[in-house]
């Protein structure tokens, strides 16, 4: 007998799962993928998804303690 993966139980997310996920536009992560900047994702076929891990790693990478900071950051990505 197969036993069924529910949704939750899974490890990896498509687009508007992972967008829920970091409660960001799915649009923001389709272009992410294309200009870079995003959290990793894997093709199966014609399917994106993203690990659960890989979202949470992207996310623990953008803390901050200041805006100063960010502004250091983002002229770092310009060079």
């Amino acid at each position: 007998m197969v036993s069924e993966c529910s949704p939750s139980a899974s490890p990896f997310m498509d687009t508007i799962e992972a967008a829920g996920f970091l409660k960001i536009s799915p649009r923001t992560l389709e272009k992410q993928r294309v200009i870079g900047g995003g959290p990793r994702f894997r093709k199966f076929g014609s399917r994106v998804l993203y690990a659960l891990t890989d979202l949470q790693a992207w996310a623990d990478q953008r803390t901050f303690a200041n805006t100063s900071e960010v502004q250091e950051v983002k002229s770092e990505v310009r060079r």
